[in-house]
């Protein structure tokens, strides 16, 4: 706890989202009252951040490096059907149960690892623009899941599999511990292990880091391999929760995902930001979600404002930091004239 606080008292933008997302839980809490934190409500929250909330923390590594990586939906979906391949019988038939379960997790797992694996040496080794080159692995891995399925979705899960899902440790959702636990695992893996100190120092500039004996296209397979195997991991968490798996589910979660990392303070340029502040976006955006569904807005309402909201903070932290950058020039003609 004292740990947090520091790190929020230090940390301007991220003081700033924690006041924010207190201030919008409290006026919730005035508007809706017990509907927004009655305790079905709060453990439905803890269920769906998850699902996302994997998501949100691959993408961050793509915005830490300065890229983008839109393929994140599809792989999670796609690794998600070839889980529900196995699980259901369609593939490799006649297994037992639990057999079926490791196997479909590892397959899951593994097909993650090849997605990021091809994404990252479409980036780093073809020098494909990320954002054109994983739009064209969306488009593919979206195509594998579809010929597999015919767009049908894959139903039938066994209940051992599908018991993860809804799992629960003293009345915590235990697919939401899992994500508190990975979410500090990767906090310390970013800020007190070399490969934290390589990422920043190659997201803020790649030719520095190239100097300084950073393998800049290996490190960045390696970062789109995370990236995957997040991925893959939330696949298997949303077809665990809905007992099924398709091609299309969480098709908000990109915009969504996008959203969460520039409002938790993870520079799209690179090279800044930290996991704390996309928790912190991750909860406030679960929020605002659960109070439109109180609302019962349309998922056409939800897109819209989603991504009003995105061009919003996107323009709020230009002109941020085209002040920042002012600041600096005007300091450094001061010195200069000193």
């Amino acid at each position: 706890m004292k740990r947090i606080k520091r790190l929020i008292a230090t940390d301007k933008n991220l003081a700033i989202l924690f006041a924010v997302l207190l201030l919008v839980m409290v006026v919730f809490a005035f508007v809706f009252g017990d509907s927004m934190y009655s305790a079905r409500n709060l453990r439905s929250m803890a269920y769906q951040i998850p699902e996302f909330g994997f998501l949100a923390l691959g993408m961050m590594f793509s915005f830490m490096i300065g890229g983008i990586d839109l393929s994140v939906i599809a792989n999670a979906n796609t690794t998600g059907i070839f889980a529900a391949m196995i699980l259901t019988g369609n593939w490799f038939p006649g297994l037992s149960e639990g057999t079926a379960i490791l196997l479909a997790v590892c397959v899951a797992m593994a097909s993650a690892v090849v997605f990021g694996l091809f994404n990252g040496f479409m980036v780093a080794k073809l020098s494909a623009n990320p954002l054109i080159a994983t739009l064209g692995t969306m488009t593919l891995y979206t195509g594998i899941g579809m010929a597999l399925t015919g767009g049908r979705g894959i139903t039938g899960l066994p209940e051992a599999f599908t018991a993860f899902g809804t799992a629960e440790v003293f009345g915590v959702p235990l697919i939401f511990l899992l994500f508190l636990v990975v979410a500090v695992a990767l906090a310390f893996f970013l800020g007190k292990t070399g490969f934290g100190r390589k990422l920043y120092l190659f997201g803020g500039n790649p030719t520095a880091a190239r100097f300084s004996a950073i393998n800049n296209e290996r490190f960045t397979i390696g970062v789109f391999l995370v990236i995957a195997i997040l991925s893959g991991i939330s696949g298997l968490i949303i077809i665990s929760r809905v007992n099924s798996a398709k091609v299309g589910y969480g098709d908000t979660y990109l915009l969504q995902a996008m959203l969460v990392c520039v409002i938790g303070g993870i520079h799209p340029d690179g090279g800044r930001g930290k996991v704390a502040g996309v928790v912190c976006a991750i909860l406030l955006m679960q929020v605002l979600s659960s109070a439109f569904t109180i609302l019962r807005l349309s998922p056409y309402a939800k897109k819209l404002i989603w991504g009003t909201i995105l061009i919003l903070v996107m323009g709020l932290n230009y002109l941020s930091d085209k002040q920042v950058k002012k600041r600096r020039m005007r300091a450094m003609q001061a010195k200069a004239l000193n």
